[in-house]
């Protein structure tokens, strides 16, 4: 595979990997380039808040509260990637710090029951998400949902490149660590798509409050486990989500 190989079938594979949407089935030689994909996550990004956007409008257009049109939003996003996202938020909590070393902490992030940590982990993401974008939609509109989707999307190569796999099994492992170009691609389509939708000032703070939080979780992992691993690129996505949200707030 060429250092620049970028095909526009990797739309396709980035949404197969990141969302639940009904999507033709990829022959199996498609998946060789899951660390090249990475460069259109932020499509993944895209094709989940625009849906949430459309029944935000729709039901604000209805007199909802925005309260009520912000939980629809988000209902529609886990809906449509299956929670994954919160489920490695949830599982990144549990393991940091429910175990005392890297073996049991990746023990822990395994197992598909939930702790104290992790459910307090989803309550106050969960919580922040709906109190901030209810406040957004009586300002903004549904529109940040979108750049805000493909911003932390974007982010999640990041890390991929900056740390190694922690285990050698697992949905990341299987991706497989990307190199820099579909990185920097990735980034740079998530920023074109982000400026019209909140202006430079905005899209700049956004940006690098996101940066900040990805290069901090990232030196978290690297410590606690040594590496990352697909809960912990879940995680990177919902606290960067967070993190945008109250920088526009913020603003």
């Amino acid at each position: 595979m060429r250092k620049y190989d970028i095909r526009a079938a990797d739309i396709l594979l980035a949404l197969v990997l990141l969302t639940r949407l009904p999507l033709p089935h990829l022959p199996k030689a498609a998946f060789a380039r899951q660390s090249t994909a990475v460069w259109a996550f932020p499509f993944a990004g895209l094709a989940v808040a625009l849906p949430a956007c459309l029944l935000a409008s729709l039901a604000l257009s209805l007199g909802l509260p925005p309260m009520v049109a912000a939980g629809l939003a988000l209902a529609v996003q886990i809906l449509l990637t299956g929670a994954m996202h919160e489920d490695g938020l949830a599982d990144t909590a549990d393991g940091f710090w429910g175990g005392f070393d890297k073996a049991r902490r990746l023990e822990i992030m395994k197992d598909s029951q939930i702790g104290t940590y992790g459910v307090l982990a989803l309550i106050l993401g969960l919580g922040l998400r709906w109190g901030a974008l209810a406040t957004l939609l009586q300002t903004l509109g549904p529109s940040p949902l979108l750049a805000l989707a493909a911003l932390s999307r974007a982010s999640m190569p990041v890390l991929m490149h900056s740390l190694p796999n922690a285990r050698q099994a697992g949905l990341s492992h299987g991706v497989g660590r990307p190199g820099k170009m579909p990185v920097i691609l990735g980034a740079g389509i998530a920023l074109v798509i982000s400026m019209p939708l909140l202006g430079p000032v905005a899209m700049l703070c956004a940006a690098v409050t996101m940066l900040a939080a990805t290069l901090g979780l990232a030196a978290l992992a690297r410590a606690k486990i040594g590496g990352q691993t697909g809960d912990i690129l879940g995680a990177t996505q919902q606290i960067c989500e967070i993190a945008g949200l109250m920088v526009l707030l913020a603003l």
